[in-house]
């Protein structure tokens, strides 16, 4: 079932507005699961999956920023009476890695001539009119804050979390599962840890995954470094899987 029907009234309960403070939705209407220092609180956009992507982008969790937006984005659509599989739809492509993630990962996958083999002239098309060619999700799709800051993927690690891993089981891995042939992008270390555990279950073909890829986070100070370090061996991996 798409969560979106059970939070549509609490978000329609919102003012309309471009972002939300964390007052605002850091609520109990919004969150989905507490456990000690650990909270998880509901986004829209991880709801639309595209079956059919040729690329699909991983990250760890939503941040707030993120959260925000598109709680911000379903709120407006709400207002126009949209359905929920347009809502869905809506909210995966205008709050996906919003802001300079997003600039950052088209940035990098074009050093890496994505563009070229999807005969694109830049990489962020994928993120408008040639989104078919793309899925975003996270390994935990909604937000999860520790001691109300951003998760990062460690501290603790998702798996040694009987939390954080059944939304893994019940979220990530059907998605896994469905797109298990497509260009795998996993963004950082901490993704790319979860993502060679399952390729080594067999829940994803290795040579699909584009290892060395760095969180694209403007706060990361090695990307640049691991970037350039891991920049050749990626755009082999690329060309070996187009």
């Amino acid at each position: 079932m798409n969560k979106l029907e059970k939070y549509y009234k609490k978000i329609a309960n919102l003012p309309l507005k471009e972002s939300y403070s964390r007052s605002e939705i850091l609520t109990s209407d919004f969150m989905m699961a507490k456990e000690n220092n650990i909270e998880i609180y509901y986004c829209t956009h991880n709801e639309y999956i595209n079956k059919k992507a040729r690329v699909f982008i991983i990250g760890i969790t939503p941040g707030f920023q993120q959260m925000s937006k598109s709680i911000a984005v379903a709120r407006k659509c709400l207002e126009e009476n949209l359905s929920i599989d347009e809502v869905s739809y809506i909210c995966k492509s205008e709050a996906r890695f919003f802001g300079i993630l997003r600039s950052n990962i088209i940035q990098m996958l074009n050093d890496l001539d994505l563009n070229n083999e999807l005969d694109l002239e830049c990489c962020e098309e994928l993120f408008n009119d040639k989104d078919y060619l793309l899925h975003t999700t996270s390994l935990i799709p909604y937000a999860v804050f520790i001691n109300g800051k951003n998760y990062t993927g460690h501290s603790p690690k998702i798996m040694k979390n009987k939390l954080l891993t059944s939304f893994l089981v019940e979220y990530f891995i059907p998605q896994a599962t469905v797109l298990r042939n497509a260009l795998i992008v996993p963004l950082g270390k901490g993704v790319e840890e979860i993502i060679s555990e399952y390729t080594r279950a067999g829940i994803i073909n290795e040579n699909n995954v584009l290892f060395g890829f760095p969180h694209p986070s403007g706060a990361n100070g090695h990307r640049l470094h691991q970037f350039n370090s891991n920049k050749e061996k990626m755009k082999r991996k690329i060309n070996d899987f187009f």
